[in-house]
């Protein structure tokens, strides 16, 4: 597509003739008369650049630009005058001009600079069209419901995201923290800056020192050679600390440092390191419980109860369980390469009762299974775990019941091979068939 350029100048002649000099090489041109004009012109069309004169019989060119700048940021501006100063084109420049010509030389300057104007314009539309996928890939957009609870938190991530406020993401095992975290960075002005993620459960407590703050040459048995730890890695951009409720206690002190300082030591090192991060935390536990249990410092918790965002359990949000099972159908159907376009009645009534102890993790290592399993277009109950369809026969509870349907659904998986269903059952074919015939399961 060819760029398009705009031309802001009250003297039709001069206009025109630019406007035919430029058309000529391929640009799509479009005509303003005054600021006014240009400004309603550039609500409804995209332009790569614009070319304007300074004294317009409503505004100065100058100014304008400004005003073009801030609203339109990837639209490069040219700024013609008839009788330049050095004053008008330090002040165009700084008001974000790509540059600054006088009228009667810029003829034969005006294209190579249009040329170069037209290519930044359409770098800058690129990166920022790659920004703002990357921010519906990782912002709050991710977060699928429509439930008041889950708004609700959305609402707060999204107004502490804008600032550098060191937040508290809290809720159970599952819920998503992580999820929120990473889209409180994307929406941030750190967006561009390191993400770095930490799991504090994950590792041992001189592992989990070395894995944050870094050490020293020699620090320990094994450090041959100094090394930079996640919190320098972060630097200018965020540092999440999940599960940070493990971590221990003269970890938790030094992580208060940087808070407090912005400062940290290497382990094995007696010279501190200036840090700018910011700080995010997410945690299942109580942490208030936990200061009164000496697992977890109070003056840590001030520091970072600053702010608290809450994530709703699942079984909280229940008006939330279709789209979310719907969405990782989708995931799945296309890593599968199988084509699942929905379920029956009683899977959707057994996801709707059950209890999600393990909420939106859970249910998508449920809808996984349920797609390894499925041969048809739509989910049903019996490809969900046994405890699902409990509920289905209160009085079936007794371990024959319970062998019946398992016996079902591993036949069910094996598409009737009852050698291959001995196998996973590890009994003999012998064994099975005459269970199969005890229960009365056709197979």
């Amino acid at each position: 597509m060819s760029p398009k350029v705009l031309i802001i100048d009250d003297e039709a002649n001069l206009r025109g003739l630019l406007a035919r000099i430029i058309q000529l090489e391929g640009y799509v041109v479009t005509e303003a008369d005054s600021a006014k004009t240009a400004l309603k012109l550039l609500e409804s069309e995209s332009f790569q650049v614009v070319i304007t004169d300074v004294k317009l019989p409503d505004a100065n060119g100058v100014d304008l630009t400004l005003k073009m700048k801030s609203i339109y940021p990837t639209t490069e501006v040219i700024v013609l005058t008839a009788y330049g100063t050095i004053a008008d084109g330090v002040r165009a420049m700084k008001n974000g001009a790509f540059d600054y010509l006088t009228k009667g030389d810029h003829q034969n300057k005006i294209l190579p600079l249009l040329s170069k104007a037209s290519e930044k314009a359409q770098l800058q539309q690129r990166v920022h069209d790659l920004e703002n996928r990357l921010t519906r890939k990782f912002g709050f957009d991710q977060v699928i419901g429509h439930s008041a609870a889950i708004r609700q938190a959305v609402s707060m991530a999204r107004k502490v995201a804008a600032t550098d406020t060191t937040v508290l993401i809290v809720g159970e095992t599952g819920v998503g923290k992580e999820i929120f975290a990473e889209a409180i960075h994307h929406e941030s002005h750190r967006k561009a800056r390191p993400w770095v993620a930490v799991n504090c459960s994950a590792f041992a407590r001189d592992l989990l020192e070395s894995e944050l703050f870094g050490h020293a040459e020699g620090a320990f048995t094994g450090a041959a050679k100094a090394r930079k730890g996640l919190l320098e890695e972060a630097h200018e951009g965020t540092l999440f600390l999940d599960e940070i409720g493990e971590m221990p206690l003269d970890l938790q002190a030094k992580i208060l440092r940087v808070l407090e300082t912005g400062e940290f030591y290497r382990v094995g090192e007696s010279k501190p390191r200036k840090i700018s991060v910011r700080l995010l935390a997410a945690t299942h536990r109580n942490l208030e419980q936990e200061i009164k249990s000496g697992r977890f410092r109070e003056d840590l918790f001030y520091r970072l109860n600053v702010f608290v965002v809450p994530i709703p359990a699942l079984r909280d949000r229940r008006g939330d369980i279709p789209l979310l099972a719907e969405r990782f159908v989708q995931i799945f159907s296309g890593k599968m390469n199988k084509s699942v376009t929905g379920w029956d009645e009683g899977f959707a009534k057994a996801l709707d009762r059950h209890s999600w102890p393990g909420n939106i993790r859970e249910l998508k290592n449920v809808i996984e299974r349920c797609m390894i399993l499925t041969d048809g277009p739509r989910l049903t109950a019996d490809l969900l775990p046994l405890d699902f369809n409990l509920h289905d026969d209160p009085g079936g509870l007794d371990l024959a019941s319970v062998e019946k349907k398992h016996i079902q659904r591993i036949l069910h998986f094996t598409k009737g091979n009852k050698t291959e269903a001995a196998r996973l059952l590890n009994i003999g074919v012998t064994t099975l068939y005459r269970k199969i015939h005890d229960y009365q399961i056709t197979a």
